[in-house]
């Protein structure tokens, strides 16, 4: 598994000959890589939800890619309207799973505002067995405890930047639910109004969850799992 962070909660997963992009938030991402091509192949974009630096350039990249846009079923009604083309649009909701190229996508909750729908995550779970949660924009619940019941996470991809999401104390909790092997913080750093490092996080994650491993991860950065 390689996990390419372009900041904020955008990322690119390359796994068993798949790509997968998520949140792709480029035009206005100060951390997002200067150069960058939106145009390579991919198997499919998928959004959390509706607000701006999460939508980013989904709609776009569909366009040029041919890839399908995994949202939920009211969001991608509305990237429709926004010029996504109709059969890219692959609308599902809160509990439902969809296969692509042989990975089971599922869509759970998150506990965020949006206009269109409902906020989600998702847990990506490949042929080999390798688990990846995404939890797209989210404050801290309870229900993250059955996430493990059901799935074995191998890395979670937490926001940890506060104010408008989970902060680093909430977050680290949120691995002891989770029970998830390794963490990548995101969410943080893109404007000043959120956390700057990682470093309380790093410090109420080993008080917390100290068998979960952190991945500190910097924009544009890519690493093997």
């Amino acid at each position: 598994m390689q996990i390419t962070w372009n900041g904020h909660s955008n990322f690119c997963f390359e796994h068993e000959g798949t790509t997968f992009l998520i949140d792709p938030f480029f035009e206005g991402n100060p951390c997002a890589p200067q150069t960058c091509d939106l145009t390579q192949p991919m198997d499919a974009v998928l959004v959390t939800h509706d607000h701006g630096d999460h939508v980013g350039q989904a709609v776009d990249i569909c366009r040029a890619t041919g890839a399908p846009l995994v949202a939920v079923f009211d969001t991608v009604n509305s990237l429709i309207d926004q010029g996504l083309p109709p059969e890219q649009g692959i609308g599902m909701n809160i509990g439902g799973t969809v296969e692509i190229d042989g990975v089971q996508i599922h869509m759970v909750q998150a506990m965020h505002s949006t206009a269109t729908g409902v906020a989600a995550g998702y847990i990506l779970t490949y042929p080999d067995g390798f688990c990846l949660y995404h939890a797209g924009d989210t404050g801290l619940f309870a229900s993250m405890q059955l996430f493990s019941a059901f799935h074995d996470i191998d890395v979670a991809l937490l926001p940890t930047g506060g104010h408008f999401t989970m902060g680093p104390r909430q977050a680290a909790f949120a691995c002891k639910m989770l029970g998830c092997k390794n963490v990548v913080p995101m969410h943080w750093g893109t404007f000043p109004i959120l956390e700057q490092s990682t470093d309380n996080f790093a410090y109420q994650l080993k008080a917390t969850a100290p068998d979960t491993k952190l991945l500190a991860m910097q924009p544009g950065e890519t690493i093997s799992l």
